[in-house]
This record gives structure tokens, sequence and C-alpha cells, in this order.
């Protein structure tokens, strides 16, 4: 059997054979860990020296692009993964969360890097606030990589998803990983890394595995580092107190198991589509991955009068569920990742009895499909009902991390609610209702104790993700027992690896740090308009100010014919000197395209397309009779490798647009998006 490798230093590290790996299918021996004892000083210290300055040479875009070719690459060889995974027990279904959700984890990232993230290593999270009366002293703050390594420790139960939804915004941010995957599952791990570094975009020393212990390496890390770790709450609260974590106030982001929940709603009956859903909810979150989710159901909150109909139901469904080996066909739920997890999951399943009955489960006569089965660790899906919450429930405090959950009836609402609030946190919890008012009434109660909310209805049920699916653009993480910590949530997740600091000084030192224009900055205003400059030629805080135009009553009139629009405040003399303005004022987007005709450029050029409005703001009305003029700045350039419909590249540039009246007063602020084109090889 092949001794697995750490990826070290640029070096697969790991000849001498230690810990067998057996398969979860049949017990058959899939790989062993290697028994080679790692320099952890080094490792942190190649990351920072050699991945660290690799991933600087970089910026975001570029990291994005590098991003995006990892995840084809691993996405072109899926094949080689399911066939490994399936040892984990992971049936085609459960593959397609842990390993095409981590290829589309690491697409959705490189998407948003190249959405939202400027070219550079420096994001500016604005606004820019004057400190001063004449604006000469202003303060903003600015996102910067940490220049650290970021350790990820993973959990058995995704070991693609589990690493790549960590390892995607820390690359993006500009950190090198050093992933450390539970061991039990590391094999497909260990081929994901290969296949990543055989890819060829992956900067040297961004990314290093630990097969095994991780030995010392807490001891050697530093203040600009991070530590997240996915597992149980146990384990996250013995590293966290780690001496070294402690001292040097090292961040630490835990997003541990919790007991999430399932609430049906009481007015949802067996007459209802809803109900049917709600059961087929729990049922597919029980099963998926045999159970082995930290989103998996384990309490069903149902009311009083609908608890023999669910357990019913759900009895129903879960008889169906056929278990074994996921290559036989038909077989719709896997095995448990071992035997020692299978044995953890029997063990918590009778404490769980103490307080509860079973429904169905605990079938003597048990025996999963497939040839050696008989040696892998499979279990069939078990409901509990906990018919008397009141008098104790060890559903609140006991997670059998399996297939396996607790129905528990409850008299109102506001009861489920406080049913939800004895797990101590959760990541997610589904209400099933069909009334937009208990929604209303109950989600900002439960948000609380909660780190996702998912509403589930006839309607929504049509294109919803599910209760355990964490989604990218999402917050995945919950308060309490579900770690307290916080992960994904779109880009987010990359601002959480970078350091924010306050700046403050001149307008100008703010627009040279940030590399964005900032109003009261220094101009650079020349006789070339700008918009005549290629992409590669534009300066920040280049500007143009343009000539003046007098509003007319025809401008308001054309204007309100022409858009149909006859508002009062446009028309109305009377109902205009009554109101607060005084007096008939031009329509707002007159005067927005009053300006663009004012600093427009007519002729052909490099701005080939106006890309978008962001920041649009009315400040100050406009009467017949003022006069207005723009101040058109340079404010960002974004380098996306973006190519025109003739395949010639071109980049986004965001433009300061201000516009003001006769007295020098601003009227109208925004930022305007435009595509430009790069001069011409």
């Amino acid at each position: 059997m092949p001794v697995l490798k750490s990826f070290i230093a640029d070096q697969w590290v790991g000849e001498v054979p230690a810990k067998a790996l057996p398969s979860a299918i049949n017990g058959e021996i899939v790989a062993h860990t290697h028994d080679d004892i790692l320099d952890f000083k080094n490792t942190i210290e190649y990351g920072r020296k050699v991945g660290g300055k690799n991933l600087m040479a970089m910026d975001f875009q570029e990291r994005a692009l590098a991003l995006k070719a990892m995840a084809m690459y691993l996405q072109e060889h899926k094949k080689e993964l399911y066939a490994l995974s399936m040892h984990t027990g992971s049936s085609k279904a459960d593959n397609g969360i842990d390993i095409d959700g981590g290829f589309g984890t690491m697409f959705s990232y490189a998407s948003m890097g190249r959405r939202e993230l400027p070219s550079g290593n420096v994001v500016h999270e604005g606004p820019v606030t004057p400190l001063g009366k004449n604006n000469h002293f202003a303060g903003t703050h600015i996102l910067v990589p940490r220049g650290g390594v970021a350790v990820h420790i993973d959990a058995y139960n995704f070991p693609v998803w589990g690493m790549l939804e960590k390892f995607a915004p820390t690359f993006l941010a500009g950190m090198p990983s050093i992933v450390k995957p539970a061991t039990s599952t590391c094999y497909v791990t260990e081929l994901a890394v290969r296949l990543m570094q055989e890819s060829g975009a992956l900067p040297e020393g961004s990314l290093q595995l630990i097969i095994g212990s991780t030995g010392d390496l807490f001891d050697h890390l530093e203040e600009q580092d991070v530590v997240t770790f996915t597992g149980s709450a146990a384990t996250a609260r013995k590293l966290r107190n780690h001496p070294n974590i402690i001292n040097r106030s090292i961040p630490f982001n835990a997003e541990a198991d919790s007991l999430n929940s399932a609430i049906l709603a009481p007015d949802v009956t067996p007459e209802h589509e809803e109900f049917d859903i709600f059961v087929k909810e729990v049922s597919r979150e029980m099963t998926a991955k045999a159970g082995q989710k930290c989103t998996a159901i384990r309490r069903v909150l149902v009311p009083k009068s609908q608890v023999q109909a669910v357990c019913d139901k759900l009895k129903e469904r879960l008889s169906k569920v056929t278990v074994g080996d996921p290559s036989v066909e038909g077989i719709r739920m896997g095995a448990l990742a071992s035997t020692d997890q299978l044995e953890d999951v029997k063990a918590n399943i009778q404490e769980l009895l103490k307080t509860s009955e079973l429904v169905i489960g605990g079938d003597s006569s048990f025996k999963p499909t497939g040839e050696g089965t008989d040696k892998g660790a499979f279990i069939e899906p078990h409901l509990l009902l906990c018919r008397n919450p009141e008098n104790g429930c060890g559903a609140h405090d006991i997670e059998a991390f399996g297939p396996v959950a607790t129905v528990i009836p409850y008299d109102t609402i506001e009861d489920a609610v406080s049913l939800c609030a004895k797990g101590r946190g959760s990541l997610v919890t589904t209400l099933t209702t069909r009334d937009t008012a208990i929604a209303g009434k109950i989600v900002p109660l439960l948000a609380a104790f909660h780190g996702r909310l998912h509403l589930l209805n006839a309607e929504a049920a049509k294109e919803s993700t599910g209760h355990g699916s964490p989604l990218p653009m999402l917050k995945h993480g919950g308060p309490g027992r579900a770690g307290g910590g916080e992960e994904l949530g779109g880009i987010r997740a990359v601002h959480h690896y970078l350091q924010r600091t306050a700046i403050q000084g001149t307008p100008s030192m703010l627009a040279a740090v940030t590399r964005e224009y900032v109003r009261g900055a220094d101009l650079i205003e020349t006789e070339v308009h700008p918009f005549r400059r290629h992409f590669e030629d534009l300066q920040i805080n280049e500007s143009l100010l343009t000539h003046r135009r007098t509003v007319t009553e025809a401008d308001i009139v054309n204007f309100g014919c022409l858009s149909g629009d006859h508002f009062y405040m446009h028309f109305d003399e009377i109902a205009a000197r009554e109101s607060q303005f005084g007096k008939r004022i031009a329509h707002g987007y007159f005067v927005l395209s009053a300006a663009a005709g004012l600093f427009v450029y007519p002729g052909e050029g490099p701005v080939l397309a106006n890309y978008g409005l962001d920041t649009l703001r009315f400040i100050e009305p406009v009467a017949p009779g003022d006069t207005i003029r723009a101040r058109l700045s340079c404010k960002r350039k974004i380098d996306q490798g973006r190519t025109s419909p003739d395949g010639h590249p071109q980049g986004v540039v965001v433009w300061d647009v201000q516009v003001q009246n006769q007295h020098d007063e601003l009227v109208a602020s925004y930022d305007i998006l435009t595509l430009v084109a790069k001069k011409p090889d």
C-alpha cells in the first residue's frame, strides 16, 4: 500500500509507513500515513519567505486567474478523486457535495476576485472621511496582506471541499496555506494537492500539506499568522487555548459541529405541499454523507399535533434508503468514514436513547449491500423521538455524527425558538412555513443563535440548494457551540485574511496609498481628454473640468416629454412652490445626462462602453436658470485581462464624477465605470 507524503518546502516527504488507513467500505488498507519527522519551524519560514514572496509578486487579479486555472485542472481530473473518495464511504451524490462543491467554491472565488478586488495588493475600504474643516486632513481604511501563513486544520468528512473552501480566499488574499487534513480521509486531500501542483498554476510555497501529527507547529506561529479549524468543539477549545496562540494573540477561527434544527411551523399540516417538502429535507440531510456533515439536521422540531404524522412520513421515507457500497447500483447511502467513527455514533445513540425512543433504526438484521461490506463502517438511518423534552432531552447536548436525528414536539412557535436555543449556538436551522408573518416574527429571534437560516416553502423549494449546503457567497459558521467563527460569505472571506488598518493624512497621501483618487487630492490636468487615453496611459487623479451649461425651462420640458417623467416637482409650479424646495426643479436624471454631455468625448477612442454606475447621489436641487459643470477624474483602474468581442485586451476604469452649480455646490455625485481598450500590440 502507498505511503502518503507531506508536501513541504516544494518537496514530497514521507517514506516510512505509519498508521494504516482502511477503506470505510470493506476494511482493506487504502494507504499509510508516514512516520517521517517534519521540521515545522522550517515549514512556516518557507511559507512566509518563499510562498509569501511568490504570492506578493502577483496581485489580486493574477491570483484569481491562477485560482481558476487550478480549479479547471482539478475538474478535468475529478474522476481520479471520485474513485479514491469512494473508500471514505462517499456515494456519487456525496462526491458532488465534497469534490464538485470544492471546485465550485474555487471557481466562485476566482470570479469574485476578478469582479470585486482591485489590481494591486491594497483594498481600499472607504469611504474617505474628512477630519478637518477644509479637507486638508482625512481618514479611511485599507486592507493589506498580513505577511504570515494560514494554518488550516480540516475535518475528515470533507477532505476536498474542507481544504478548498479555506484555501481559495486565503490564496486570493496573498497568504500561503499550510493544510492539515484529518488523518482518516487524508489520502483524498493528498491527491487533490498533487493535482493542484501538477496544474502549474500553484506558486511555489503557497500551499503545503501535512500528513499526520502537527507536532510543535503551533509553537512557531507568530502574530501575523492565522489558524482555522473545523471539527469538534472539544478539539477547538484545546487548540484555541494553546499557550502560543494566546500569548501572541494569533487569530483563531473555529467552525465546530453543531446541533442544527429543522422547524415545522404550526401553519403547515399534512395537507400542504410544504409538509412533504419538510420531510424530504430532513431525510436528505440525515442521509447525505451518511449524516457526517457539520450542517446536518439533528433536531426536528414539530408541533405536538403533527408529531405522529411527521414520524410516520419520515419512517416511510427512511425505510427506503438503501445502504451499502456506493459502487453498487441503487445505493443511496454509503458508510461512515471509519470503524472508529461507527463505534462513536453507536455510543452516542445509546446516550440519546436515555431520553428518547427509537422510531426507526437499530435493526439487528441490518446488512449493507455489497461484497466485503461486513467489514465496513455502515449504519442504517436512526430516527428518535423525545416525547417529553420538558423532562430533559439529550438531543440538545449529544451529537451522534451520523444518520441520526431526534423529533422533538413543541407547543407554540415561541417554544420552538427556545428549544433551538438549547443547542447553545448552531450553524443553520431550516424554518418551513407558508406564512410570511411567522417568518418575519421568528427569524430575528432565531438569528441570535445561528449563522444561517434557511426559510423553506413550496416556492423556495423549486431552487433551494438545501439546508446543509454552505454557499461561497453566504456566511458559514455560527455562535457558541458552533465555534463562534465565520468562513465564506463572499469577498468577506478574503478580508478575513487581510489586515484592516486606518490611515490618516492629506487627500493626496491617501490617494497615493489606496491607488484611488480621493477628493481633495492633487489633480493631473492636461490638454488631452482622458477619454482619449488607452488603459495603460491613464493615470490615477487624471482629471477634466468641463465647460458650463445653464439649465433652461426648455430642457426640463423636453426631458419630461422624452422620458415620460412628468412628476409634479418638474411641471407643477404651485405644488413645487409649496414643497420643501420652494420651486420647480430639474429631473435628477436630466442632470446626470447633461453631465455626461459635458464630459464625454464624442469622437472614436479607447473608451469602449459604459460598464455601470455606482454611488449615485443627488445632493442639491437644480432649478431652471442654474448653471452646472462637471469634474471627471480617473479614480481606479482594474486590469482584469478582459477582452472585447474582437479579441482586443481592455480594462475597467472607474471615474469619479462631481457635478457642481454656479455656487460651486455639489449637486450630484457618482462613479461611472467604463471599459477602456489597451494599446494594440
